[in-house]
């Protein structure tokens, strides 16, 4: 193990770390996809499905919290699963969280052009040509690539740059969901929601309804993990690091309910199911009528597009941090470890994930579904990890300092590793609903494959360093061991001297002057 003070500057504070999750976690889907959550499990249903899923989050965040707190250096994963299992380990878990943002960063690239599209019908201009059925017009490439380059430059820039972004962003979006929450308390009805309140004859197909929807939330709340990766430039008590990262979690489910519950306030079910057909715009359709605006429509689509670029910002961010800790243990191109002198960024990790997100949108939107998937199996292969590394440091370092501490460790990291595995099985087991098709298998193997050609290569070229864990110590401890070193040192030569006087005495010699 090799110690070092930490490259990165410390400047987030408990608000930049709380919004940079939160911001993760609630992307575009509260807009898209509400209307379908409604449909496969009814209004309470599916609030009371993402409140399940989000309790099976709240035990994987209980175990990153324990281990944040207690490593808190940058790429989170990678630290945790080295000290519990090893390189090999940590290269596979860490290499895989590293997919998973990367496929959110392209997907964004995709999504915020397509957003545009609802607000100005006339913004496509200039067709080109057409991928798996979506065409793809010069207008769209142009805001996609534009915006890439945009967001690659902001985190550049700096953490602090970023984290201001996502403050602002995520303050819109807040503002946008409490309006509609609120506006449908005023002018919704009970009498709207009981009738859609669940789905299913009887309470069997009804719980059925309500899994459906719980199994597949967890997709929704990835983002919590962006705080370790970001854990050497985080200013904050390292037990409040921890208490924020499960209220990120906290606050991403309630969000998620309360707007469900909102929009069944307002809607009817055929006011749903016609919006569903028609601008698929579930949530921006309630709004209108709660504020009976089509104006105030436009505000959630604004609300969305915020989201999307704060899950964008953050996945940016976390999965730049994950390929500079790779770096760092030589277990990819030394390359990816460089920081920016000025703005002490991983400056080339941040470059190749910004290349990726300016390609990506040339692909067309069908493949980046696919990439999408691939990717958020390989953050589910990841969380269980992590859940292991959990259950494997407290017994093999009972004794490591845990500021945020989990009580009751092994329920916790049982339910953790449970749930997370069970999500991984899904995306496995045929026609479970969750199961990757062909081509998105062929992306994660693809990735995989990958990933051996670069752990192969800087085996060879980098040999004993290879999967070398950097151990990051404060200024004060390096100060310390400094200051123990030239007393060591001291101590040797003075001794060294003695030594010598001895000898030249025992002789009736005289040192030479």
């Amino acid at each position: 193990m090799e110690q070092k003070t930490s490259s990165f500057d410390r400047v987030l504070g408990a608000w930049d770390i709380l919004v940079i999750a939160f911001g993760a976690m609630i992307g575009w889907g509260w807009v898209v996809s509400t209307g379908t959550w409604i449909q496969d499990g009814g209004i309470l249903g599916a609030a009371i499905g993402f409140l399940i899923g989000g309790i099976m989050i709240f035990f994987v965040g209980l175990t990153y919290a324990e281990l944040t707190s207690a490593m808190p250096q940058c790429g989170g994963e990678h630290v945790f699963s080295h000290r519990a299992m090893g390189p090999i380990g940590s290269f596979i878990c860490t290499w895989a969280i590293v997919l998973g943002y990367a496929s959110v960063v392209c997907f964004e690239a995709c999504a915020l052009p397509t957003i545009i599209t609802y607000i100005f019908p006339g913004f496509l201009q200039g067709y080109l040509y057409t991928v798996a059925g979506f065409k793809i017009y010069a207008s769209w490439l142009a805001v996609a690539v534009g915006m890439s380059l945009l967001m690659t430059w902001i985190n550049i820039r700096g953490v602090k740059a970023a984290a201001k972004l996502q403050t602002i962003l995520t303050v819109i979006i807040g503002a946008a969901g409490i309006l509609l929450i609120v506006a449908s308390a005023i002018t919704g009805s009970v009498s709207t929601l009981a009738p859609q309140a669940f789905v299913g004859e009887d309470t069997g197909t009804t719980i059925k309804a309500v899994l459906a929807v719980a199994v597949m939330t967890p997709f929704y709340f990835i983002g919590f993990d962006v705080i370790p990766q970001a854990a050497e430039e985080i200013k904050v008590p390292l037990k409040k690091i921890g208490s924020i990262l499960i209220l990120s979690v906290v606050c991403a489910v309630l969000f998620y309910a309360l707007v469900i519950v909102a929009v069944g306030l307002v809607l009817t079910g055929p006011e749903i199911l016609a919006s569903e057909n028609g601008t698929g715009l579930v949530t921006a359709d309630a709004m209108a009528k709660a504020m009976n605006s089509a104006t105030m429509a436009k505000v959630i689509i604004i609300g969305g597009m915020c989201g999307i670029i704060t899950s964008w910002n953050s996945f940016l961010m976390g999965g730049s941090r994950a390929l500079y800790s790779m770096a760092e243990s030589y277990m990819v191109p030394k390359f990816f470890a460089k920081l920016h002198p000025q703005y002490k960024t991983p400056v080339n990790a941040l470059y190749l994930i910004g290349f990726l997100s300016i390609l990506a949108p040339f692909a067309g939107r069908k493949m980046l579904v696919w990439i999408v998937d691939a990717g958020n199996f390989a953050c589910c292969v990841a969380y269980c990890m992590v859940a292991v590394s959990f259950l494997i440091l407290r017994k093999k370092e009972p004794d490591l300092e845990r500021p945020f501490k989990v009580a009751h460790y092994k329920i916790v990291g049982g339910l953790a590793v449970l749930m997370s595995g069970f999500i991984v099985a899904l995306y496995v087991i045929p026609n479970s609903g969750a199961t990757l098709v062909w081509q998105e298998w062929l992306m994660a193997g693809g990735w995989a494959v990958l990933g051996v050609i670069f752990g192969v290569a800087c085996k060879r070229k980098y040999r004993e360093r290879f999967g070398l864990l950097v151990d990051i110590i404060s200024n004060e401890d390096a100060v310390a061991l400094q200051s123990s070193d030239e007393e060591i040192s001291v101590a040797l030569d003075r001794a060294i001297d003695d030594a010598i006087d001895k000898i030249l005495a025992e002789r009736n010699l005289t040192p030479a002057s």
